[in-house]
């Protein structure tokens, strides 16, 4: 993998773990054979995703809620064993999740029909914040953290960009805010709060809806087939 070689040329340790969020076994199965190798897991950043496309994954779920927001509900679900007290989680979200004002729990089984997928893509992000509000009150002994990168300079979405994103970040930069929640020890003692430009932001009022929050996590477990006994 040319991104694992990049690092260890750099003097860094990276290795290759098989992931495919679009599909809920792939998420078990990475959390798995990473659990099996006896690690345990310090930080989990997750920040994959989709955007700009049309489609259901092969659970069946519309594209952006399935890969943005229950691919990663899977794999961190299956990644608890591996946590340690104090373990960080950070979600990387987005100011478009200002766009959502609420879920359509029916929507998110169809296929994208807005144009780009813009609509959804805003549902998935206020999905991420939503996740990362729940698990920090249910697991007050790890450190969630869900945050803006930026408007950053990728491909996420291919068929958007000229003046829309003008003045886009480079990677580089859209990392700070992520790796700043990963890190620093100003944000030691936060949990599930919301970041953009390093600093504590308000995010939209269904961002901060404790029920729907409730109301998504269970959902999630019933659409995983997990849960507190499993």
């Amino acid at each position: 993998m040319p991104v694992v070689e990049e690092i260890v040329a750099a003097g860094g340790a990276a290795e290759f773990l098989h992931l495919d969020l679009a599909s809920l076994d792939s998420a078990r199965a990475a959390a798995r054979d990473f659990e099996q190798s006896g690690r345990r897991l310090d930080v989990l950043i997750n920040n994959a995703g989709v955007g700009g496309v049309r489609g259901r994954t092969e659970d069946g779920f519309e594209i952006h809620f399935g890969v943005n927001h229950l691919g990663h509900f899977m794999l961190t679900h299956h990644l608890r064993r591996t946590f340690r007290p104090g373990t960080r989680i950070v979600v990387v979200s987005s100011e478009v999740h200002r766009r959502a004002a609420g879920i359509d729990f029916a929507r998110v089984m169809r296929k994208s029909r807005s144009v780009a997928g813009f609509a959804e893509y805003g549902v998935s992000k206020l999905a991420n914040i939503l996740f990362a509000r729940r698990l920090a009150q249910l697991q007050p002994g790890w450190r969630t953290y869900s945050l803006h990168p930026g408007v950053v300079a990728t491909n996420i979405f291919p068929a958007m960009t000229g003046k829309l994103f003008r003045g886009r970040l480079t990677p580089e930069e859209g990392a700070v805010t992520s790796v700043w929640c990963a890190t620093s020890v100003a944000v030691a003692d936060q949990t599930g709060l919301y970041y953009s430009r390093s600093e504590v932001v308000e995010p939209s009022t269904a961002a901060r809806d404790d029920e729907l929050a409730q109301e998504l996590w269970v959902r999630s477990e019933r659409w995983c087939d997990v849960g507190p006994h499993h």
